[in-house]
C-alpha cells in the first residue's frame, strides 16, 4: 500500500514559483503565460508526481466530465465493439463514460436516459434502441445528444445513420446472383428501425430479380443466437423449402448455423448462409461467415467525437461510415 502523502496544487505552485491560480489555469489550458513559466509548472508537476483532481476541474467549469451511454446489451458482441470505440475516443479527453442498458424496451430506455441526465452527465450517446424520437429531442433540450441508427434533426442533437437497407440488399442480391431463389430471412427485433431497413433491402432485391416473396420465409430471429436457432428450427420443422439464409445480424446467423449442424445440413454445401455486422468472431466460424460489414467500433468512436463537438459548440466531423459485403466461405451456388 502506498502511504505517500498526496501532492497539493499549492505545493506545485510554491515549487514552480507561481500562484495556485496560475497552475490551475495552465492545467485547464486557459493560461496566457510565458513558455518558461509553463515549463516550470510542468516540471514541478512531474517532479512532485501531482495528480490533478479532474472532477474538481470539471465542476469548476460547470461540467461533470462524464458521458452517459445508452446501449441495448453490454454483453452483445456488436454493442461491446461500439462501447470500445467510445472508450477509445474519450481516452485522454478527461471524460469518462457511464454505461446503461435498455434491453430493447422503450420505457426502460427512457428511464435510463432520465437517470443519466439526473446524474448530470455532460452529454448522452444513444446506441440505436426503441426510445421515441420526441423523447430524444426533449433530452437534447437538457444535454447534447448523439444517437445512432436514426435520421433525426433537432437543436443540440446529431444522428448518425447507416444505410442498412443497402447493406441488406447487397447481401440478398449476392445470394440471388449465386442462383438462390428460396432465401429465408431471419428478421431482427420487430419494430426496430434497423430490422425494418434490412427487411426492406431483402424485399427490394427479390423484387428487382423478379422473385415473388414467400411470407413463410421471413421469420423472427430476434437479433440473437437463440432467436436464429429457433427460427431455422421452425423452418425445418414446418418443412419450408429454402436453399439460403440471410440473417439480419451475425448473432442470429450463428444460431442458424447451429440449427443446421444439428439437422445434418452443411454450410454452404446444403444451405448458404449470410449475416450482417461482421463481428470479430465471424471470421472464425466454421466456415468463415460471409456478412455485411457494419463498422461498429468506428460507429462508437464517431458518436463520441460528435458528442464532444456538440458539448464544445464546435462543428461536427464528417459522418460518412460505409457498409460493405465481406465475402468469405459460407455461401455458394445451390446444388
Amino acid at each position: 500500500m502506498n502511504d505517500r502523502p498526496t501532492t497539493t496544487l499549492d505545493q506545485v505552485a510554491r515549487a514552480a514559483g507561481v500562484s495556485p491560480s496560475t497552475v490551475s489555469r495552465i492545467l485547464n489550458g486557459t493560461a496566457r503565460v510565458s513558455e518558461a513559466k509553463r515549463r516550470s509548472v510542468e516540471e514541478a508537476i512531474a517532479r512532485l508526481d501531482y495528480r490533478p483532481n479532474v472532477l474538481a476541474q470539471g465542476l469548476a467549469r460547470g461540467r461533470s466530465l462524464t458521458i452517459g451511454v445508452l446501449t441495448q446489451d453490454i454483453a452483445s458482441p456488436f454493442y461491446s465493439e461500439s462501447l470500445k470505440g467510445i472508450e477509445e475516443a474519450l481516452a485522454g479527453t478527461g471524460y469518462a463514460p457511464l454505461f446503461v442498458s435498455g434491453h430493447w424496451d422503450a420505457e426502460e430506455e427512457s428511464r435510463k436516459v432520465a437517470l443519466l441526465v439526473d446524474r448530470r452527465v455532460d452529454g448522452v450517446i444513444v446506441l440505436t434502441g426503441m426510445i421515441p424520437d420526441d423523447a430524444l429531442i426533449a433530452t437534447a433540450e437538457r444535454v447534447p445528444v448523439a444517437v445512432t441508427g436514426r435520421t433525426l434533426a433537432a437543436p443540440h442533437l446529431i444522428s448518425i445513420d447507416l444505410d442498412h437497407e443497402a447493406g441488406a440488399y447487397a447481401a440478398t442480391r449476392y445470394l440471388i446472383d449465386l442462383g438462390h431463389i428460396r432465401i429465408a430471412h431471419l428478421a431482427g427485433v420487430q419494430g426496430h428501425a434497423d430490422a425494418r431497413a434490412r427487411l426492406a433491402g431483402y424485399r427490394r432485391a427479390l423484387q428487382e430479380a423478379g422473385i415473388a416473396e414467400d411470407p413463410a420465409l421471413v421469420v423472427d430471429g430476434q437479433f440473437n443466437e437463440n432467436g436464429g436457432l429457433d427460427a431455422v428450427n421452425g423452418l425445418l420443422d414446418a418443412r419450408v423449402p429454402f436453399t439460403a439464409v440471410f440473417a439480419a445480424n451475425d448473432q442470429s446467423a450463428v444460431g442458424a448455423r447451429l440449427a443446421l449442424y444439428r439437422r445434418g445440413l452443411r454450410v454452404p454445401e446444403d444451405i448458404s448462409l449470410v449475416g450482417f455486422d461482421d463481428l470479430p468472431g465471424s471470421l472464425y466460424t466454421t466456415p468463415p461467415l460471409t456478412t455485411v460489414r457494419q463498422p461498429a467500433h468506428e460507429l462508437g468512436r464517431l458518436a463520441a467525437r460528435v458528442l464532444l463537438h456538440l458539448i464544445d459548440n464546435r462543428p461536427a466531423p464528417a459522418l460518412d461510415l460505409p457498409m460493405s459485403l465481406i465475402v468469405r466461405d459460407s455461401a455458394q451456388a445451390p446444388a
